[in-house]
């Protein structure tokens, strides 16, 4: 070793860049706030729970977190929550997730280049969040404080667990800032009554339909039984339709048994299926089984009746179906190849929406059918006919290129290593099967597909929409249901075209012309209609009667509506010069009578309503009265007539 260790010296431009690095989250929320971070105090925690909170989310967001109401999800949307709280705290009232979570980015960025290149997908999300949470917030802070007066009015040091709990399933405000600002003001929440009423309505949940039945579960005690003494089914069907095979398990009525009859609804194991069981969001093969026999049954799902444990679904058509029963199970050629289709489809999909929207936008579920297929991701806003149309072209580009789908097997980590996409929620077990589609998709999958992308035939997107926080919603079609579909929109427009007497190309502007001329017409119209009642009002006022205690005006008026009939009463008693009028109109309305009563504002003053006289005319044609609603309340009887029909 050297007598005397060299100086240290750092690497070209560390001072500089040091020197020049951006201010700390911290110094942003010192600036929100107006002052210095404090030593000591609930101040200093407010201070620091906004900045950790901030570096958190951006991490948790670059790495494809987005807001949700469960999982990872829910824990980002918490720290979100408590960060906004805790900076309301400190008195900024501005927008502080966004440009706290920039100065994260910035002098973190090199250090974590996701950081950069989700930077402007961290600021959309928090953007938006912050503003959903702000009305949230303001909402749930009127009841909580209104609450915690009530409380500490009453002495009794604890907030009730009821209105925590209308806190959270009202508002979306979360027990543990309920908890905390009770804390704050020095009280505690009665939470063991919140878990009451919690469980009370995931209970009322389960008997709307949410929970395993009585019968569900019998099923699966069924499937135990069986399973103890069945091998698993040796399934055929990525290369095969059609199989030999022999009924090992039968189960009829719930029970395990050993014949059932013609016309019964039946379950059944196979020692060996080409029968795909639902899995991965596509559906389970249908088909038929015909025994040697002459035993025909038709197969209407298959299913995994525990995991790895294959139940067929059927019905017995023609004989009687008995264990040990060998014969041709054999799947619906074209309802498979529709699926084949769709589930392609879908990989090819979400390669597109992650190209396009970002790497965060993951599939989050799917439903692979034959027509149409839903895709689900994760995305925190609606998309743009622009996205819209970039992605369709996207994936029938994909399509046209024809790539070779290639299924192989790997442990999980070898899979992951070469890049493969596990959906998050799914089981995998020790080996994994992964399924390419060209150089563009790679992802973890147990289902059948097409052996080149060109058989995938038209991608069609039939639509998009949001179904809940920050996940949207793709239908599409392929094949032969993309090519119905657009068989069914050219006809419509050559209809469309045939009414406007233009070309098809032409028609949206020679619609566009018709609504405008017809916007205008019916404008035009109601001018003149309005004119009318105006002339009506004024002819019935001028042969108004006079009577003891006032004036008043009944008339039968032909060929009007309930909303023409009551404009016209209500502008023929304006025109009344008598304080104490009556106006009385009725017309014959789709084989009814309609009458409409309306008084002045006098006798609305004087305790008169037009209720008990439109009850009085009505017992004169024979009929009773209804009505919208009461007399107008009496700071607007002044200038305001009453009507009621």
């Amino acid at each position: 070793r050297p007598r005397h260790r060299p100086p240290c010296r750092d690497p070209p431009g560390r001072r500089e860049r040091l020197h020049h690095r951006p201010a700390h989250a911290l110094h942003t929320v010192q600036e929100l706030a107006g002052r210095d971070y404090p030593g000591s105090g609930d101040e200093k925690v407010s201070f620091q729970v906004v900045t950790e909170h901030a570096r958190s989310i951006a991490y948790l967001i670059a790495d494809g977190v987005l807001p949700a109401k469960d999982g990872r999800g829910y824990v980002l949307r918490r720290l979100m929550r408590r960060a906004v709280r805790h900076a309301r705290l400190l008195g900024i009232d501005q927008s502080v997730l966004a440009p706290t979570t920039a100065s994260v980015i910035a002098n973190l960025g090199d250090v974590w280049p996701e950081l950069t290149d989700q930077a402007n997908l961290i600021e959309q999300v928090v953007t938006a969040e912050e503003e959903s949470f702000t009305r949230t917030l303001a909402q749930g802070t009127r009841l909580l404080n209104a609450a915690i007066t009530r409380t500490r009015e009453s002495r009794s040091g604890s907030l009730p667990g009821e209105t925590a709990f209308e806190l959270a399933d009202t508002f979306g405000f979360p027990l543990e800032l309920t908890v905390e600002a009770a804390h704050d003001a020095g009280l505690t929440v009665d939470e063991e009554r919140f878990a009451t009423l919690l469980d009370e309505q995931k209970k009322r949940a389960k008997t709307g339909g949410k929970a395993k039945t009585a019968d569900a579960l019998r099923r699966q005690d069924t499937y135990r039984e069986l399973s103890a003494h069945l091998p698993r089914t040796d399934f055929l069907g990525y290369e095969h339709l059609t199989a030999e095979a022999t009924v090992l398990g039968l189960i009829s009525g719930g029970a395990v048994t050993t014949s059932a009859p013609e016309v019964s609804d039946i379950e059944f194991i196979l020692d060996r299926s080409p029968f795909y069981a639902e899995a991965g969001g596509q559906i389970g093969d249908t088909g038929t089984l015909r025994t040697e026999d002459g035993t025909l049954l038709r197969i209407t799902d298959t299913r995994y009746g525990l995991e790895g444990f294959r139940v067929h679904s059927a019905r017995v058509v023609e004989g009687e179906l008995r264990t040990g029963a060998t014969g041709e199970a054999a799947v619906d050629g074209d309802r498979r190849k529709g699926l084949m289709r769709s589930h392609s489809a879908t990989h090819i999909l979400h390669a597109a929406v992650r190209a396009i929207l970002g790497d965060h936008a993951r599939q989050q579920g799917s439903l692979v059918e034959s027509d149409p297929l839903r895709f689900d991701f994760a995305h925190f806003s609606a998309l743009t006919p622009e996205q819209l149309t970039r992605i369709e072209a996207a994936v029938n580009g994909h399509v046209l290129d024809d790539p070779a789908v290639r299924a192989w097997h790997a442990d999980r980590a070898e899979a992951e290593a070469a890049g493969a996409i596990a959906l998050f929620g799914e089981k995998y077990g020790d080996t994994v099967r992964i399924v390419d589609i060209g150089d563009f998709s790679r992802e973890l999958c147990g289902g059948t597909h097409v052996a080149h992308g060109s058989q995938v035939g038209t991608f069609r997107m039939l639509g998009e929409g949001s179904v809940g926080s920050n996940l949207r919603r793709i239908e599409a079609l392929t094949g032969h249901g993309a090519l119905r579909n657009q068989d069914t929109e050219r006809r419509l427009l050559d209809e469309v075209s045939a009414l406007l007497g233009t070309r098809p190309k032409d028609a949206p502007e020679a619609l566009r012309k018709r609504l405008d001329t017809l916007a205008a017409a019916q404008k035009q119209l109601g001018r003149l209609r309005d004119a009318e009642l105006r002339s009506h009002a004024e002819q019935l006022a001028s042969a108004s009667r006079q009577v003891p205690g006032g004036r008043i005006i009944s008339q039968r008026v032909p060929g009007l509506g309930a909303d023409d009939l009551r404009t016209l009463a209500t502008n023929a008693v304006g025109r009344l010069r008598d304080d104490r009028a009556v106006v009385v109109l009725g017309t014959e309305h789709d084989g009814k009578a309609l009458l409409v009563a309306a008084i002045t504002p006098g006798l609305l003053s004087a305790g008169t309503e037009a209720a008990h006289i439109l009850a009085s005319a009505a017992r004169t044609v024979g009929g009773g009265a209804g009505g919208t609603g009461p007399s107008p309340a009496p700071e607007a009887a002044a200038s305001k007539p009453s009507t009621r029909p």
